[in-house]
């Protein structure tokens, strides 16, 4: 079982774009992956919805300490000059590793893929929290309504809690869906209730401080997605 993340957020110039994701998808991540630990890789352009724009490259490994083992600071010291190079290209890149705290399965996680890879559209948030109150009341919304909310949310894969083992901010939560179409129609309308006090999301939310890049929505650009896997799910009425 995957438990541990490693995510790694940074932008581009437009004028390096075309060159670095051949490198990263052809050569980087395929490396990655030969490592022991390492279950799975994905990358996602993000900009359609949250606060930014940009990357992010998602690793799952067996636990967080997969990525320990060695650490990042480590592998920045082993890296071939044409690494170093294609790793400079990024601006402004941010970095954590996650623990899976708890997870839930959506009505549609049969679509993730291939084997444990994340869906084709993700949602997460990285963030800290006020207080140790304000976590005890974050967590009862978790576990009582937000979680159990996205088992039987149309369009939802499944969705994970984390925890920082290494990184600035403590806590992620980490979406996945089958579009952006069915995010927008099915969970969006729950996310605007971050901006009604009267709401338990509305309570909590004004009290946790996101980090530059979160929240973020992204869609996978590798493994690619293949245009008929969905082709099921438009017929039968759900795209």
């Amino acid at each position: 079982m995957d438990r541990g993340i490693w995510a790694i957020w940074y932008g581009l110039a437009a004028e390096n774009k075309t060159e670095y994701l051949a490198w990263f998808h052809r050569v980087h991540m395929p490396e990655k992956l030969s490592r022991p630990g390492y279950l799975w890789a994905a990358h996602y352009e993000l900009g359609y919805g949250g606060r930014c724009s940009g990357y992010l490259a998602l690793f799952g490994g067996i636990t967080a300490h997969t990525f320990l083992n060695p650490s990042p600071g480590q592998l920045a010291q082993r890296q071939s000059p044409e690494t170093k190079r294609m790793i400079g290209m990024r601006q402004q890149p941010a970095a954590c590793i996650l623990a899976e705290e708890t997870r839930v399965n959506g009505p549609d996680v049969t679509q993730r893929g291939p084997g444990m890879t994340p869906g084709p559209v993700i949602q997460i948030g990285n963030y800290s929290a006020a207080s140790p109150a304000v976590e005890d009341d974050l967590g009862a919304w978790y576990a009582q309504q937000r979680l159990p909310l996205l088992t039987a949310l149309p369009g939802c894969i499944g969705a994970r809690k984390l925890l920082a083992t290494v990184g600035v901010w403590k806590h992620a939560i980490f979406h996945e869906f089958v579009s952006l179409e069915l995010r927008e129609r099915h969970f969006a309308p729950h996310e605007a209730e971050a901006h009604d006090p009267g709401t338990w999301m509305g309570r909590v939310r004004p009290q946790l401080t996101h980090a530059p890049y979160s929240p973020a929505v992204g869609r996978r650009i590798w493994p690619e997605v293949k245009a008929g896997c969905f082709l099921m799910r438009t017929r039968g009425g759900l795209l």
